[in-house]
């Protein structure tokens, strides 16, 4: 399939467009320490679980007894503080790009990420205004090719790609029936992708070459 044909870009965020991992590591060892309880992570361990849904992480990382849903409660408030202060750092060309490519075509967002997390992303970067939409699992509990099919429903899109860099992501791009492009430069491999970039300066540069 050649760039030409597609209509819009569906962007996956952390490891796509941010890396806020840091930040997320305050925000766990904050959430332990809200609930007096006597556990930490580290960057390597929430590396391991990005593109995961937060019920899937907290099985995978939380290393103490805990009740589910106060820990992800409180999570989400801790999250609610620290994500809009602190942020995450946009990977180079992001906030030049991203507004070139959306004079091409319709953006889109789709993440695991709770209810509030691509609002915060958006309005952090301030990127907001050069997206259509977005949908998260936080706010629908479906999984991820579910979410890209609603946006395509939802707006009539014709031909999108998801734009993402895991495994985890491609699969759930194929399952949608979309072609995938692996953001190389991210978390994870995806040795099934459709397309590769290495930097984001080079997906934009796909997306934008001039049409045969």
């Amino acid at each position: 399939m050649e760039h030409t044909s597609f209509d819009s870009l569906i962007f996956d965020m952390d490891g796509t467009l941010w890396d806020a991992v840091d930040t997320y590591v305050k925000i766990w060892n904050v959430t332990y320490s809200r609930l007096g309880l006597d556990a930490s992570t580290d960057r390597t361990q929430l590396l391991q679980c990005m593109g995961m849904t937060l019920d899937s992480i907290i099985d995978r990382i939380a290393s103490v007894s805990v009740d589910r849903k106060l820990f992800a409660g409180t999570l989400r408030a801790v999250d609610k503080e620290i994500l809009p202060r602190d942020g995450g750092t946009l990977y180079d060309g992001v906030a030049e790009l991203i507004p070139e490519l959306a004079r091409h075509y319709k953006l889109f967002m789709v993440s695991n990420c709770g209810p509030d997390g691509l609002n915060m992303f958006l309005d952090f970067t301030g990127l907001r205004p050069w997206f259509t939409d977005t949908l998260t699992n936080g706010e629908t509990h479906r999984p991820k090719e579910d979410n890209m099919l609603t946006l395509i429903q939802r707006h009539g899109l014709k031909a999108p790609v998801y734009i993402g860099d895991t495994e985890g992501d491609c699969r759930s791009t194929h399952a949608a029936g979309l072609p995938f492009m692996h953001a190389a430069y991210g978390f994870g491999s995806a040795p099934d992708a459709d397309f590769r970039a290495n930097t984001f300066r080079e997906i934009a540069d796909f997306f934008l070459q001039p049409k045969q």
